[in-house]
Formats: structure tokens, C-alpha cells, sequence
């Protein structure tokens, strides 16, 4: 069984060989702790791939992402990094004066000159499942460009600019996900990170009116070229899993400790596949490799107890440089024993 037949036959609910990998590594592993790095992943042979492509330069970038100190981003708003090898967090929103909306302009040519000229060849010369990750994360974009307090009073009071901003959002999101279907990928990866430890950020109720109609649009745009749709959202979310199944998502990568594992498995097991994943914020982080094991257990028990097979879930962690390599390990290592 290839690893593209591994990963298909998953999100299909079809049994499996052993549960498909994916590890996700942030920028810090490769530049911290690289030789851990590569004994990993020849220890343990991934199963997905990323589409080798390029997007083009922004009007907007200035700066490192990444390094200690500022950078701009693609759309405009200005980056803090206090640590190496993360991301940061926005202080300067482009757009935190709606008097720049009128005049503001979208960084189109990242779309418009994105360099795909590989991506089919790539493609086909593998025989790992391969996604594009993309640029849509509705939620957090608006954030980035309004800063998060803003924009949740935005969202409050139902500014009328915003409707403005979401509907260029929308354009540009569904424009990058109409080039992305036309490559030969299998999947293509969105995401917004949606919850607090204990509850969504907004209501349901306005997350169903305001954001539900995009996510179904894009999910439909993946789907009418037959490529797979894979979420992530951090947080709780389980309020929303039933619109992300609604919708067509196939696979969910959320906080699943921070919920109820066995509840979401039992009701939703059959119809999503569980993207991973284990818990970052204590076990791998703090816990044995013992503890790591029993969370894979955890997670591997709810699921194959709902549908009684080797199926329905992807081995999937995410490693922090901080993270001891023996507790990444031992989420793959376990995960193979299943």
C-alpha cells in the first residue's frame, strides 16, 4: 500500500496497514535541533508530502518572519518576534484605521505570480499523498489586518466596513483556491483558529452566519476538482464540528485534549477523519514517554472503537524544538503499534 493509498483510503473510512503520518514541525526544530530532525524522519516515514511550489513576492514584505525583531507581511501589518523560530504576533494591524480601507489593495500578485511549474511533476513522482497549503484562514486574516480586539467589536456591532472587508477576504481566498485545484495535488489545507480552552472565540451562532458560508464555498471548490479538504483550528471547538462535517470537511486537526475525545469520536468518527493529534500544551511538552503513549492510546481507542478497524484517524503531532525528541518518538513509535 503506498502512502497516498494509506492516506485516500483514511479519509475514505477503508482499513488501513498502519495509520498514516504527518508531522508538523514549527521553523524552530529544523534550526535548533536538525540532526533530531532527520533521525526522526528516517526512523519514521512520512506519508504526505508538500506541493513544491512558490508564491510570489508581495508589494507589502519587508523583513525576516521568524528572527527576533519586526517584519511586514504579505497584506501589510507589521510583525513582533520576541523568540527565534516563531511567528510572533501582530502590533501594527495594516487596516486598524478603517479610513485605509477605501483605498486599500489586496496583494494579488502572490496569486498572480505564483510560480506552480512543479507541482505536477512532483506530483507524480511520488507516491506520498500531496497538499498545498494555502494562504485561507479567514478568521486570523481579518485579524491580522483589524488586530484581534478590534475586530471582535467589529464582529459585536456588525460594523458595515467589515462586511466590506470579509467580502475582499472572500475574493482573494477563493481566487487562490481556484489556482490550487487546477494542480494535481490531493489535498489542500485551511485553517483558523477558532477556540479558547473552554469555548469558541465569538458565539455559534455568529460563526454559522458570518464564517460557515465561506467555508462551504471553498470546501465546494476543493471538492468540484476531487481534492480533499483538511481544517485546523486550535481551541475548543466542538460546538462546530457538526457545520465542518455539514460543509464537506474531510479531515479536522483540532485540540482534541482540550474536549471530550471520546464523545467527538463517537459521534462524529464515521464521518471525518480525526487529523491528530496529541496534546501539545502538557504531554509532549512536560509529560513521560510513557504519558506520550497513553494519549495515543487514548485517541487511537476512541476512534477504532468507533468504527472497528485501523481507520478514520492520521498519526499526526506537532513538534516544538523544545519538545524531547524521545516524546515525538514515541508518538510515531505507538501509533505504529496499532
Amino acid at each position: 500500500m503506498t502512502s497516498r493509498e494509506r492516506v485516500i483510503r483514511t479519509l475514505r473510512h477503508e482499513e488501513v496497514d498502519r495509520f498514516p503520518r504527518n508531522l508538523w514541525v514549527l521553523p524552530n526544530v529544523p534550526m535548533f535541533v536538525p540532526d533530531d530532525f532527520r533521525r526522526l524522519v528516517q526512523a519514521f516515514p512520512q506519508d504526505f508530502d508538500g506541493a513544491d511550489m512558490a508564491y510570489g513576492a508581495s508589494r507589502y514584505s519587508k523583513g525576516v518572519p521568524n528572527e527576533v525583531g519586526f517584519y511586514t507581511d504579505e497584506f501589510g501589518s507589521v510583525w513582533r518576534v520576541g523568540e527565534p523560530g516563531v511567528a510572533g504576533e501582530v502590533c501594527e494591524p495594516v487596516l486598524k484605521d478603517w479610513s485605509r480601507l477605501d483605498s486599500y489593495k489586496m496583494p494579488w500578485e502572490i496569486i498572480e505570480h505564483a510560480d506552480l511549474s512543479r507541482v505536477n511533476a512532483g506530483c507524480a513522482a511520488t507516491d506520498k499523498f500531496v497538499f498545498a497549503g494555502s494562504h485561507v484562514r479567514p478568521f486570523e486574516r481579518l485579524q491580522f489586518l483589524r488586530g484581534t480586539e478590534d475586530l471582535l467589536m467589529d464582529l459585536a456591532y456588525g460594523d458595515a466596513k467589515l462586511l466590506k472587508l470579509i467580502d475582499m477576504v472572500r475574493e482573494f481566498e477563493c481566487r487562490e483556491l481556484e489556482m490550487l485545484v487546477r494542480t494535481d495535488v490531493d489535498g489542500i489545507t485551511f485553517m483558523d483558529d477558532w477556540g479558547s480552552q473552554v469555548s469558541l472565540l465569538i458565539s455559534p451562532s455568529l460563526w454559522r452566519e458570518i464564517f460557515k458560508p465561506l467555508y462551504k464555498e471553498y470546501v465546494g471548490i476543493m471538492h468540484a476538482k476531487g481534492k480533499y479538504a483538511f481544517f485546523h483550528s486550535d481551541g475548543f471547538i466542538e460546538a462546530i464540528y457538526p457545520d465542518l462535517i455539514e460543509i464537506g470537511i474531510d479531515a479536522v486537526n483540532s485540540q482534541l485534549f482540550c474536549m471530550d475525545i471520546e464523545k467527538l469520536a463517537g459521534l462524529y468518527g464515521d464521518k471525518l477523519t480525526f487529523w491528530g493529534e496529541i496534546d501539545r500544551q502538557h504531554i509532549l511538552q512536560f509529560g513521560s514517554e510513557d504519558d506520550v503513549k497513553k494519549a495515543v492510546d487514548r485517541v487511537a481507542s476512541a476512534v477504532m472503537r468507533k468504527n472497528g478497524k485501523r481507520t478514520g484517524a492520521i498519526a499526526q503531532c506537532e513538534w516544538n524544538a523544545t519538545n524531547p525528541y524521545e516524546n515525538i518518538a514515541a508518538v510515531f513509535g505507538r501509533w505504529a503499534e496499532k
